[in-house]
């Protein structure tokens, strides 16, 4: 059988199992809800700030709307500088939401590069990648990222943070595709297509993702929350997003002092990276049930397991 008849062959399954994953994944309703409102907060941060009268820098020039409540004019409030809560809640989601996708994204294409040729050619270069793994793994990453992030300014700053959290978010990850990648080398297509004169990087991208993609799908989805959440920390102390700049954490960090008697100049902000992170792992669970319905019902038993020791 050629090689273009086993892939026509093996479209229609490849289909149906796509069709089938998004069908469980529909039959989710917190998953799905979660994923609506993930897209509204996207829609929040990109689109909303071009519809409002103020920038995320403009000053109220009203010396009576500084520091108000919210409002019909100032619908989340000003800050004791009369700058709107509003546009700098959204610009602090942009800015946020900018760093943590492409960094959770951007350690699952290292992880899934170097687990999967740590898995399938073995040897020295096994050793050494795991040796790198695990050297990461005990340097303390978030005082690395707080020694070098900021060093730089503006658009530059905030791809060196991403850069940052993705160089030092991967190792984990690698190490689950290392493992699926080393059972994979020994199957039959694996095998052949080596047999064949396949190069590495072919088997990795027509054999190994594909085969691994429900994974990848799953941990990167689940991967979004701790980025996010890492950059939230950084700028909470000062060594992420630089002023004038904002992002979640730089605003969560300069209003928590005024948090109890000016709670608009914090709750908002506080509001939209719980929403960030806990959509984001709902959506994970989804994946991760639709992609492997077992693991839903390994979860409902652990919990029934749980409830019955509780109750005796």
């Amino acid at each position: 059988m050629t090689e273009v008849e086993t892939i026509i062959q093996g479209a229609p399954h490849a289909v149906g199992r796509r069709k089938l994953v998004i069908r469980r994944f529909l039959r989710n309703r917190v998953a799905v809800v979660a994923t609506v409102v993930l897209l509204l907060v996207f829609v929040a941060a990109f689109v909303l700030p071009h519809l409002l009268p103020y920038s995320y820098t403009d000053m109220d020039p009203d010396l009576s709307q500084k520091l108000q409540p919210p409002s019909s004019k100032h619908w989340f409030g000003t800050t004791l500088s009369g700058e709107d809560v509003l546009a700098q809640t959204l610009h602090g989601l942009q800015k946020s939401l900018i760093i943590g996708f492409p960094a959770a994204f951007l350690s699952a294409i290292i992880a899934t590069i170097a687990g999967a040729l740590a898995g399938l050619l073995g040897g020295w270069t096994d050793r050494v990648i795991m040796w790198i793994c695990d050297l990461l793994l005990v340097i303390p990453s978030f005082i690395m990222i707080a020694l070098f992030a900021p060093k730089t300014k503006g658009n530059s700053s905030l791809l060196l943070i991403t850069l940052l959290i993705a160089f030092f978010g991967w190792m984990i990850s690698a190490r689950i595709v290392r493992g699926l990648s080393m059972s994979l080398r020994e199957r039959e297509f694996v095998r052949a297509a080596r047999y064949m004169g396949a190069s590495t990087w072919s088997v990795i991208i027509t054999h190994v993702v594909p085969n691994i993609a429900s994974i990848l799908i799953i941990d990167t989805t689940l991967a979004v929350g701790g980025a996010v959440m890492a950059e939230t920390g950084l700028s909470f102390l000062g060594f992420g997003v630089q002023p004038p700049d904002v992002s979640l954490g730089s605003l969560i960090g300069r209003y928590s002092s005024s948090a109890l008697n000016y709670p608009w100049t914090f709750i908002f902000s506080g509001a939209f990276l719980i929403t960030i992170v806990l959509c984001t792992n709902l959506i994970g669970d989804g994946l991760r049930d639709a992609f492997d319905p077992s693991a839903k019902r390994a979860r409902a038993k652990q919990r029934g397991k749980k409830a019955k020791e509780t109750a005796a």
